[in-house]
Order: structure tokens, then C-alpha cells, then sequence
């Protein structure tokens, strides 16, 4: 009766599998065609959603054998972020291979789970389909049956399909369970790329969230309060217009009054630069970087490549990066130029400061050289600095922008 449940409970497990197997194939030609239609550019919208098919028929499957689910890169922002998530995540080469192997042994095994009971269940019935008064005499094994003494071999055919079945069904279904398990279950090394990847992504995230607290406190402290700063300028001025007649030390305090607001409202501008420089969101980095250049003590220019506008933290980082690195210049080099170049280096955004000043700078001196490394670290990125004794000086960033 053991032998009879554990076929029966194969049976049913691969007659589902046969369910997943249907699918698995039409998704591995669906895959093809998109990878296909991608070196064209013209599949990377369909990136997405067929990762996303692929992932919820593996899901099935695991849920079905108990298999943890991996931890997936996740599927959003715009599309080459997509798209970089759906192509390099490290599980998704094994569930193609999984959708291959599965949709040829599916089929092949869940049609042998049918097939077997069936013409068992023919096999035994075929004393009833003899007596029964058809036009067409009954068969088994593709040979008909013209007699009663070949019908009732029926039940004992029918029993020998049993016993293949006994014999086949629970191997055939533990080397479909075995072949999902090895491919479907998460490996150390898989998952271990997967927490880097989604660490990543979350301290991208955090600096984007950052970035934007940033700019919307600049943006709070410059249409509130440096407003209102402004207005208590003007309303001093008038009142020290007003008060011409009154004595010296009144006027005095009044000028003191207005000199104080004027120095608070200067204080707070050069904050909100600081924090989040109006001009980046204004125009991009590089009416930014050519601002930055104008108010350089150096004389400086800005070569910066033709790219979109990219995250926010991203560019506000690169706008530091280069601002620190002018006030360093400025009060170490003894340089009469520098050089400012930005471009886009694969995911990479470059920033290069260049100056012929005296050179010999260290990263490890002076906090605005540590400043912009801890700054680039902190998006993934790298730092490098050249500076031998006479110049020039090299200071290269290259930051992760997400493109």
C-alpha cells in the first residue's frame, strides 16, 4: 500500500510539473527572442516584464518544493537600472537553465505520468469494453482484442503497467525534484553577490533620500527664512531712514541692527550653497561646475561631456568633489590654471581636477583631501591622486551614477 501512495503522490507531482513544464518552454523562447532584440536596443523595454514572468514561474516552483526564495535584485527606477538588475543578477542565468531543463523533462516525464495510469486503467477495462456492443473491437498495446480469452488478459496487463509505474513514477519524480532543487535553491556564493548588490542599491538609495532631505531644507531656508531675513534688512534700512533725527546712539543701534541682519543673511546664503547649491537644480552640473569656476581665485575652466541629468546625489557629489578640490588649489597649489573635465566612463561619472601648481599633495593631508575621499567611498566610488614634486597635480574621482 506504500508502494501504491508513494506512485500515486509521484504521479500527481509530475502531472503538475507538466503544468510548469508547458510554460517553462514558451518562456525559454521568449527569453531568446528578447536577449535577441536587445543587442538592437530594441528588447530592452521587454527586460522587465519577462524577468519578472521568469521569476514568478521559478517562484511556483519553489514554493511548491519549500525552497527559500532568493533575495532578487530589485526591478526599479528607470529602465537601465532595470535592466542592469535583471541582467546581472547572479540567479537569473540559473532560472533560464532551470526553464530549459525543467520544460524538457517535464513534458516528457509528466506525459509518462499520464500515460502510464491510463492505459493501465484501459487495460483493466477492457472486458467491459468487450462486452459492451461497438462497432470497433477493443485493444491494448495497439492489438485488438476479438476474443474473450484475449479480454481478460486485460486486468493482467493492466497489472504489469502498475508495477512499471511503481517501478518508474517515484524515480522519475525524484530526479525532477532534484534537478529543481539544484538549480532553483540559493548557493552561498549566489547569495553572498546578491548582498552586496542589494547593500548597494540600499546605500543608493539612502544617498538619493539624503539628497533630497538636503534640497528640500535648502529649499525651506531659501524661500522661508532668507525671505524673511531680506524683509527685516528692509525694514531696518526704513527704520533707520525714519529714525534720522533721533539721537547717536539710537542711530547706532539701528546700524548695528541692520549690519547684523545683513551678516546673518550672508551666513545663511552661503548655507544654503553649502548644503545644496541652488544652481545645480537650477542647471544641471554644468551651469554648476561653470559657476564654480567663475568664483575660482584660480583661473579655471570646465570640460564637461554632453550626458542627461543624472541622480541628485550624484551630480550635488560631484559639485563637492570639485569645489573642494578648487579651495585646495587655491590654498596650496601656487597654481596660475586648473582644469576641470566630467565625463561618463560606462556607469561612471569622472570628475579630473587638474592644476600646474607645485604638486607634492598627499591624500592623507588636509582634511579637504580626505573630505572628497570619504565623500566618493561613500557612493562605492574610488579616488586617485598624482602629484609629483613640480606638478601637475591629478585629482580623479569616479563616481557609480546608475546609468
Amino acid at each position: 500500500m506504500n508502494v501504491l501512495t508513494a506512485t500515486r503522490n509521484a504521479a500527481l507531482f509530475l502531472i503538475a510539473g507538466l503544468g510548469t513544464a508547458l510554460l517553462a518552454l514558451p518562456l525559454v523562447w521568449l527569453v531568446v527572442c528578447t536577449a535577441l532584440l536587445s543587442l538592437s536596443g530594441v528588447g530592452l523595454p521587454l527586460i522587465t516584464p519577462v524577468t519578472r514572468l521568469v521569476r514568478r514561474l521559478s517562484g511556483w516552483q519553489r514554493r511548491r518544493l519549500g525552497i527559500p526564495a532568493p533575495p532578487y535584485l530589485p526591478l526599479e527606477g528607470p529602465l537601465p537600472a532595470r535592466v542592469r538588475a535583471a541582467v546581472g543578477d547572479p540567479v537569473a542565468p540559473r532560472e533560464v537553465l532551470w526553464l530549459l531543463a525543467h520544460g524538457v523533462t517535464g513534458i516528457v516525464l509528466g506525459l509518462l505520468a499520464i500515460g502510464l495510469p491510463l492505459t493501465a486503467l484501459n487495460a483493466a477495462t477492457l472486458p467491459l469494453w468487450w462486452s459492451l456492443p461497438t462497432g470497433d473491437p477493443p485493444s491494448v498495446l495497439w492489438y485488438p482484442i476479438d476474443s474473450w480469452p484475449l479480454a481478460l488478459t486485460g486486468p493482467v496487463v493492466a497489472a504489469g503497467y502498475v508495477g512499471v509505474a511503481c517501478l518508474v513514477l517515484p524515480p522519475a519524480a525524484g530526479l525532477s525534484e532534484r534537478l529543481s532543487r539544484r538549480l532553483l535553491k540559493p548557493v552561498s556564493r549566489v547569495r553572498l553577490a546578491q548582498q552586496v548588490a542589494m547593500l548597494t542599491a540600499a546605500r543608493a538609495s539612502a544617498l538619493e533620500a539624503h539628497a533630497q532631505e538636503l534640497r528640500r531644507i535648502e529649499r525651506t531656508l531659501h524661500d522661508g527664512t532668507q525671505n524673511r531675513l531680506v524683509a527685516l534688512v528692509m525694514h531696518l534700512g526704513m527704520l533707520e531712514r525714519a529714525l534720522a533725527d533721533a539721537p547717536e546712539s539710537t542711530r547706532r543701534l539701528t546700524e548695528r541692527a541692520q549690519e547684523a541682519a545683513s551678516d546673518a543673511l550672508a551666513n545663511l546664503r552661503d548655507a544654503i550653497r553649502a548644503i545644496h547649491p541652488p544652481v545645480l537644480t537650477e542647471h544641471g552640473l554644468d551651469g554648476a561646475l561653470g559657476a564654480l569656476a567663475a568664483r575660482s581665485p584660480v583661473p579655471c575652466t570646465v570640460e564637461i561631456a554632453d550626458f542627461p541629468r543624472l541622480p541628485a546625489a550624484v551630480e550635488a557629489a560631484a559639485y563637492f568633489t570639485a569645489a573642494e578640490a578648487l579651495t585646495n588649489v587655491a590654498k596650496h597649489s601656487h597654481a596660475e590654471k586648473a582644469v576641470v573635465r566630467v565625463h561618463l566612463d560606462g556607469g561612471l561619472l569622472v570628475v579630473e581636477v587638474e592644476d600646474d601648481g607645485v604638486g607634492g599633495a598627499r591624500s592623507g593631508v588636509g582634511s579637504g583631501l580626505t573630505g572628497i575621499g570619504h565623500r566618493s567611498a561613500a557612493f562605492g566610488g574610488r579616488t586617485a591622486l598624482t602629484s609629483p614634486p613640480g606638478g601637475p597635480t591629478v585629482l580623479r574621482v569616479e563616481l557609480p551614477c546608475g546609468l
